[in-house]
């Protein structure tokens, strides 16, 4: 079927061909039988147009807007309007609404006398602006004295060519509403921010530990202005026997959720690291926790263990950036190797690394907050970050506060950022009296504990201390060796070590079964060792060590001098 031919019979048809073949004058077609147009073309004004439903009745004239009366209806708009005119913008009209609003206003006067609210809130420099560049200007939301805002769009017009220069239609339409609903949405995002960043900081260790060897310090910066804040965390834990826990995380995401699985694995790591694992296993268990915790939850950890004994730091990693350490030459030493994946992803075996932290050494741990940028590469921010700590010097916190400001961080920083500055300070003269470290190797059989009393007695005799804590040494040196002796293989070692807070007494061996604290039968010829211990001293633990076998220590609070 031809549908072309068919539907020109229609009479919708019929009216717009009429109407695209109509002549100039826009005449509609008075043929018999022809079916009137539904609408009339545009016409002149003045002109009348018969339709279906006027019949032959004259519709009303519409005015052209040429010839309204523009001043009318200036006056009834409830904005408000001003009008002024050469280069002093002298007033030439002012509508009812802004007379209401800021009083009469003399006409023919410079604007910086008729109208003087606009001089308070600064717009005469825009009327000069639209003036000398014919482009309209507007400005949002400025209050004036009277306390309500307005939003002011100040437009250039040619008022009339007999005033001297062009002129600037001032266009006001209120917005207090608005304003303070704003003023109140900002109050309200200020103070959900800072609950949220008062809950991340609650979750962040609020005094760091003080380790006897080290001096720390830590800083974080919530990134952005918004509540959410993200899960970036830092810890420093004391383990005994001289060693110091130190670790630095990192929650993927933002908000109260990341803050809260950041508290959790925090919590997690210091009940870790009271079993004294390898920096390795603490990962490992951490990675299932994070699993369990949130499966879609990806975070990144650091965990490091430094031994002032060996004077290194091993650490592992689960996709958290190097450590840096710079040594006491100023070289700085990235620890790269090796990193396993982020936590919460499963099935990796995570093993730990070592690099040298000996005295005069600094180590810093950060998050990915401090040196990534989106218009830099990630190496390029940690090799900017090296080259900042090789001319970093002062105390922890100095080096900190250095570390910030070169990454050039400002107050709308949209990252997290945590730092976290480890110093083993090189101590010499009478400092360096005060932390001591002697060490015997036990060799032979019961023989060996005679031997180790009387070392004892005479490192704690040369080391002056009080007679009773001097008796308290020597026992507990007995009784561990003795426990070695009988529990333990070869090779084995006494070492004690003193520092200005406490006395260290340690003895190590080649079998790798811990021992614990048990309650002796009356009728038993052993079994008290260990329970004495924990009896005289002020803490005691034992762990087992990377290359095999045991370390059983326990420690004495040195009294403090005043």
């Amino acid at each position: 079927m031809n549908f072309t031919r068919w539907s020109a019979r229609l009479p919708g048809t019929q009216r717009r061909a009429q109407a695209r073949t109509g002549s100039s004058s826009n005449a509609l077609p008075s043929e018999g039988g022809s079916v009137p147009a539904a609408r009339a073309e545009r016409r002149t004004a003045g002109e009348v147009a018969d339709t279906d439903d006027v019949g032959d009745d004259e519709t009303p004239q519409i005015p052209a807007v040429d010839e309204l009366p523009v001043r009318e209806v200036l006056d009834r708009i409830p904005a408000l309007v001003a009008l002024v005119h050469g280069p002093e913008h002298r007033l030439a009209y002012v509508n009812d609404a802004y007379a209401e609003a800021f009083g009469v206003r003399p006409v023919g006067e410079p604007a910086r006398e008729a109208l003087p609210e606009l001089e308070e809130i600064g717009l005469l420099s825009l009327l000069d602006q639209v003036l000398r560049s014919s482009k309209p200007r507007t400005v949002l939301s400025r209050k004036v004295p009277s306390g309500r805002s307005y939003t002011f769009t100040c437009t250039p017009v040619d008022i009339s060519a007999t005033l001297e220069g062009g002129g600037v239609l001032i266009f006001a339409a209120d917005v207090t509403d608005q304003a303070v609903a704003a003023d109140r949405l900002r109050v309200s995002e200020r103070e959900l921010r800072e609950t949220a960043v008062t809950l991340q900081r609650s979750l962040l260790p609020q005094d760091l530990e003080e380790p006897d060897d080290l001096r720390v310090a830590a800083v974080y910066h919530p990134g952005g202005t918004e509540a959410a804040v993200g899960g970036d965390w830092y810890d420093v834990i004391t383990l005994g026997g001289g060693r110091t826990a130190l670790v630095i995380g990192d929650v993927m995401g933002r908000g109260v959720r990341a803050a809260a699985v950041m508290g959790q694995l925090r919590t997690a790591v210091r009940a870790y690291a009271r079993l004294d694992l390898p920096p390795h296993e603490v990962l490992q268990l951490l990675d299932g926790l994070a699993t369990e915790i949130d499966a879609n939850q990806i975070a990144t950890c650091a965990y490091a263990v430094h031994d002032p004994n060996e004077g290194r730091l091993v650490y592992a990693s689960a996709g958290h950036l190097p450590i840096l350490v710079r040594d006491d030459s100023g070289t700085v030493l990235r620890a790269e190797e090796p990193i396993g994946p982020p936590l919460g992803t499963g099935g990796w075996m995570h093993a730990s690394g070592s690099i040298p932290l000996g005295p005069g050494s600094t180590a810093v741990l950060y998050t990915d907050g401090l040196v990534e940028r989106r218009d830099k590469d990630l190496d390029e921010g940690i090799a900017a970050l090296e080259e900042a700590l090789a001319g970093a010097t002062g105390t922890p916190q100095v080096i900190c506060d250095r570390l910030v400001r070169s990454a050039g961080m400002t107050a709308d920083h949209d990252d997290d950022v945590a730092v976290l500055v480890l110093q083993h300070p090189s101590r010499t003269g009478s400092d360096g009296e005060l932390f001591r470290n002697a060490a015997l190797e036990l060799l032979g059989g019961v023989e060996a504990a005679p031997r180790a009393r009387a070392f004892a007695s005479g490192v704690l005799t040369s080391w002056r201390f009080p007679t009773d804590l001097h008796d308290l040494g020597v026992l507990a040196a007995s009784e561990l060796v003795a426990n070695s002796l009988q529990h333990g293989t070869p090779p084995m070692r006494l070492r004690l070590r003193r520092t200005d807070r406490r006395l260290i007494v340690e003895v190590t061996d080649g079998d790798d079964h811990l021992p614990r604290r048990r309650r002796a039968e009356p009728a038993d010829e052993a079994g008290r060792g260990i329970a004495i211990v924990a009896t005289i001293a002020s803490n005691w633990g034992s762990r087992r060590t990377p290359g095999g076998g045991k370390s059983v220590w326990c420690e004495f609070a040195l009294p403090r001098v005043t």
